[in-house]
């Protein structure tokens, strides 16, 4: 009779489990764009032209072409370029506020939605999304410009790969700008060392399953990643839910976390040295969930040339919480 008893309740509770999963997974599958209007919208952008002045078009890469947002390419190629990087979960929409300032100091800016982002641009292989393939495109596209150098300034994931073009190809950066996340190896250090950073840090091994965060991210009409982006513009906050609500483009993103190391670490291709010679400017969070302080002090070991370190009363979105501030230091590193 116990014996009955405790293989019905083990079925009752397996059969409650299968429920909320499908009401989980179909709660998530209702809230995808299925007739996929970001990518036909963007096929419809306009191609890169040196003269087109501002908006949002398309580069071409071989295969791949990148949503992108320009502006000051009215022609004059005496302008610096400067090259954005977005992060994880956003696009080339988070440097809203910063292209109009820095258009109007006299640069040319570049941000398109990295690979994984960009529509047209989603690999299906985990190989395509290692540090050394995306780093790749940073100066792919700035061939594609004209800009044998230029300024480049990366947040979060995009300050992984601003890492990366910085130490295995120094000599076409005139300036580097990381937000929130970094030197690489200051962050490896505090990795294997630090309990605090392995806390922080904890989240990736979720985002590595397979699925999972897909259908968590997208449930309830995309509930938790609008929480995780709490206090962006309602401009921003459109463009992202546009983007990820396509089938594919969360994993695709996600795939930046799944082509990691088991260590959380990356593989630096073409790099003789660890040491930062480029003229070097870092914003930090306090308040950052995501890195911690062993990791920002351990920099200035890594960094030779010029480097400013500037710690700011923000978290992770620091263009949410201090834009003031984070656009004056970043306009008064390039001019020096």
């Amino acid at each position: 009779m116990a014996l009955k008893v405790i293989k019905y309740l083990f079925l009752g509770v397996f059969l409650l489990l299968a429920l909320l999963l499908v009401i989980f997974v179909t709660g998530s599958k209702v809230s995808m764009d299925s007739d996929f209007s970001h990518t036909n919208a963007t096929k419809d952008l306009p191609k890169f032209s040196p003269t087109i002045g501002n908006g949002i078009v398309n580069i071409t890469i071989g295969d791949m072409t990148f949503r992108t947002r320009i502006a000051g390419f009215n022609g004059d190629s005496s302008k610096e370029v400067v090259i954005l990087l977005h992060g994880f979960p956003v696009t080339s929409a988070m440097w809203v506020d910063l292209i109009g300032p820095l258009e109007e100091a006299g640069y040319r800016v570049v941000a398109f939605d990295q690979r994984g982002y960009s529509p047209l641009a989603r690999p299906e292989t985990l190989y395509s999304y290692q540090i050394s393939e995306i780093t790749k495109d940073i100066f792919a596209v700035a061939d594609v410009i004209g800009a044998e150098e230029f300024h480049l300034i990366g947040h979060d994931w995009g300050s992984v790969v601003g890492w990366s073009a910085v130490l295995s190809n120094p000599s076409r950066i005139t300036s580097w700008t990381a937000l929130s996340f970094p030197h690489p190896a200051a962050f490896g250090a505090a990795l294997l060392d630090d309990q605090d950073q392995q806390e922080r840090s904890s989240y990736v091994a979720f985002f590595q399953t397979p699925w999972l965060p897909e259908t968590v991210f997208s449930f309830n009409n995309f509930s938790v990643l609008k929480a995780l982006l709490a206090g962006m513009s309602d401009e921003k906050m459109k463009e992202y839910i546009n983007v990820f609500s396509e089938p594919g483009a969360l994993t695709s993103a996600l795939n930046w976390y799944r082509a990691l190391r088991d260590d959380l670490l990356f593989e630096l291709e073409g790099v003789e040295s660890l040491e930062v010679k480029t003229p070097t400017l870092f914003l930090w969070g306090n308040q950052d969930q995501s890195v911690g302080r062993v990791a920002v002090d351990g920099m200035a070991e890594f960094i030779e040339g010029p480097y400013t370190n500037i710690e700011l009363e923000a978290g992770h979105w620091l263009f949410v919480d201090q834009p003031e501030k984070v656009t004056d230091e970043i306009l008064i590193h390039l001019e020096q």
